[in-house]
């Protein structure tokens, strides 16, 4: 390879295998490099840093869905996606298989994060620059730090403000990379009255209990006349909501577009501190405003665009929702979440990670 070339080390699946926001997030930022003529090494596993499952028929009937060819040999996947050089080994192969892309190329830039990070940070650090990305407050997350990046790139001031820095790490808020909502989409957000918009329409994604679901039984119960739309998230808990008759329910789905263009308002009632939800800008890029709980960096993330209660207060939740002024907050909504549909590679060069001649 030649010229500038960024690479991103994790444990996790290299796109597009998602899983939630964290990979999101980074496979944006990878196609951002990509689009700009870095060239892009993307590394993860195929078997899951959590319990070491497999996941690799996962991958390989997601590439194969999107029409996507890969090599296969010696336990390791490569392909390319979106620009992006795609590889994906065993968990025990991922230190190797970095010392020896950064032995063969000139890497002006490393991103880790999440788990198992600190390892390749510190390992990294040796011939690059480093970029620690804090995608929560969790331990797993930032444990990275232990690794002394370089920069410390916190999704959210409130995650920021939890990093405890080392004197070789500065820490950066840098917002989650966001895409446009499609111009079809778009049209059919509240308040344009087209066929398929689900008036009052109630969504929320991964309805488990830190995320809320407790609080949702008890709206849902209590609000019979609204249409709740429940996307799967982490796991599949369709079966806690099948009594209800006024339960959509949705298998997890990459293609979140048309939900948010087909519901008029996103719940996040997270009993824990979520650190910068996607779904709320997500959401907002669709004008649909959000009644998000006062966890962490949820009212960070909200805004103007929508309402902040305590996620205890059963009856204002109640309230909040059944309120049919949509338009407003809606609006508002898309205003906050415009600005961060912008070029990322700016920021990271203020950072002092890249060059200011490599951002396209």
């Amino acid at each position: 390879m030649t010229g500038p070339t960024v690479v991103f080390a994790w444990r996790r699946t290299p796109p597009p295998l998602l899983i939630g926001g964290a990979e999101v997030s980074q496979q944006l930022l990878a196609e951002e490099f990509a689009r700009t003529g870095w060239k892009v090494v993307y590394l993860g596993s195929h078997e899951a840093p959590w319990d070491g499952s497999a996941q690799i028929g996962h991958l390989r009937a997601h590439l194969q869905a999107h029409g996507i060819e890969w090599e296969e040999a010696g336990g390791e996947v490569r392909y390319m996606w979106n620009g992006v050089r795609c590889r994906a080994v065993p968990q025990d192969r991922v230190e190797k298989v970095l010392r020896e892309v950064l032995g063969k190329v000139r890497a002006e830039l490393v991103v880790t994060s999440q788990e198992g990070a600190a390892d390749l940070a510190a390992l990294a650090r040796r011939s690059s620059r480093v970029a620690g990305w804090l995608h929560s407050v969790s331990a797993n997350s930032m444990d990275v730090l232990h690794g002394e990046p370089h920069v410390a790139l916190a999704t959210s001031k409130f995650v920021a403000g939890r990093a405890q820095t080392q004197a070789h790490t500065k820490p950066v808020v840098f917002y989650p990379p966001f895409a446009p909502a499609r111009g079809d989409e778009r049209l059919l957000t509240a308040g344009h009255g087209r066929d398929g918009h689900l008036v009052g329409g109630v969504l929320m994604v991964n309805p488990i209990p830190v995320k809320g679901s407790a609080l949702l039984h008890r709206l849902i119960h209590r609000l019979p006349g609204r249409r709740f739309t429940l996307v799967e998230g982490w796991w599949d808990t369709a079966r806690e909501f099948a009594g209800y008759p006024n339960v959509h329910w949705v298998p997890g789905t990459y293609a979140m577009g048309p939900l948010y263009a087909a519901n008029d308002l996103l719940l996040v009632p997270s009993q824990v501190e979520d650190a910068f939800p996607r779904v709320i800008v997500e959401a907002g890029l669709h004008g649909v405003p959000t009644i998000g709980s006062s966890r962490g960096g949820i009212p960070e993330a909200v805004g103007d665009g929508g309402t902040i209660l305590h996620p205890d207060d059963v009856d204002a939740w109640v309230q909040a929702t059944e309120s049919r002024d949509r338009t407003g907050l809606g609006a508002k909504a898309l205003t906050q979440a415009m600005p961060l549909v912008r070029p990322c590679l700016p920021e990271l060069a203020a950072a002092g990670l890249i060059p200011a001649t490599g951002v396209g």
